[in-house]
């Protein structure tokens, strides 16, 4: 058992390895791409940049976008609609109890629309945690959705990038460290602006 894994781990090393795993994956046509992206908006702990950047390598810079772009907003939406829907009626009967949870509604109630544009903008913002609170709140729905949509455009076309660079980097490694800084810069613009919304 041990050697399977010593031997797996060796061929992830490989760029053979990668290679096949990406052709396997473009076989497969636009649907899995644009699934796996919808799941990550129900669960926070897939990570968007890996999706994209797999969506990148097998489909190439434009193709990958889009379907990642698709699957992001499309499972966002449905989300939001059903936290709307099921959530939203209980969370409001809970935040008449409680004075905290009525403040934090209250906020996101009255989000200013550029700041919502920038949070979702930050690859590192769960958008899960976004569509929850959005869905729950009165802020207006044709409204979030537009802003959401337009966010997503930023931050896939900022991830489809760092895929980019980590496709280029099996030819050249000097991309990979462009892909780092990349994510770096990233992470830290995203933390700033967490912080000053009070997110963290």
């Amino acid at each position: 058992m041990n050697l399977q894994i010593v031997e797996l781990f060796e061929k992830m090393g490989t760029v053979e390895f990668w290679d096949q795993l990406f052709r396997s994956f473009q076989i497969l046509g636009p649907l899995v791409p644009i699934l796996i992206a919808m799941v990550e908006a129900f669960i926070p702990a897939l990570p968007l940049i890996a999706i994209v950047t797999l969506n990148v390598a097998a489909h190439g810079a434009v193709l990958g976008f889009v379907y990642s772009w698709i699957g992001s907003v499309v499972g966002s939406i449905l989300f939001f609609a059903l936290c709307r829907k099921l959530f939203k009626p209980w969370i409001a009967r809970f935040a008449g109890k409680h004075p905290k949870v009525m403040k934090a509604r209250n906020w996101v109630n009255t989000i200013n629309k550029k700041a919502l544009f920038l949070i979702i903008t930050m690859p590192f913002t769960p958008s899960c945690f976004v569509n929850f609170a959005m869905g729950v709140s009165d802020f207006d729905a044709k409204t979030y959705i537009k802003i959401m949509a337009g966010a997503k455009v930023v931050m896939l076309l900022l991830l489809s990038l760092f895929g980019q660079s980590v496709v280029q980097a099996f030819e050249n490694p000097v991309f990979i460290v462009l892909a780092v800084l990349l994510v770096v810069v990233l992470y830290l613009v995203s933390r700033y602006i967490r912080k000053r919304h009070n997110l963290d």
